[in-house]
């Protein structure tokens, strides 16, 4: 079994995480993307969507595809 020393250095600073390169490189990629801010615009299609919904105003996904022109 391979042992390794954590200096004092590190672990004073509180808890210490060991993990694959791998998910440290996906976890550091989605660091740099940043939040999502939506527009004045999408927040209200979002809110228009929502009372639509509410309110029954929906269709499935084979009347979508059908007024489309992709499914007969």
């Amino acid at each position: 079994m391979t042992t390794f020393t954590i200096p004092k250095k590190l672990t004073q600073h509180g808890d210490l995480v060991v993990l694959p390169r791998e998910q440290y490189e996906e976890l550091a990629m989605l660091a740099k993307t940043g939040e999502f801010s939506p527009t004045k615009a999408q927040k209200r299609a979002l809110a228009k969507a929502e009372s639509n919904l509410n309110k029954g105003k929906t269709l499935s996904y084979g009347d979508v595809a059908r007024k489309l022109g992709f499914a007969n």
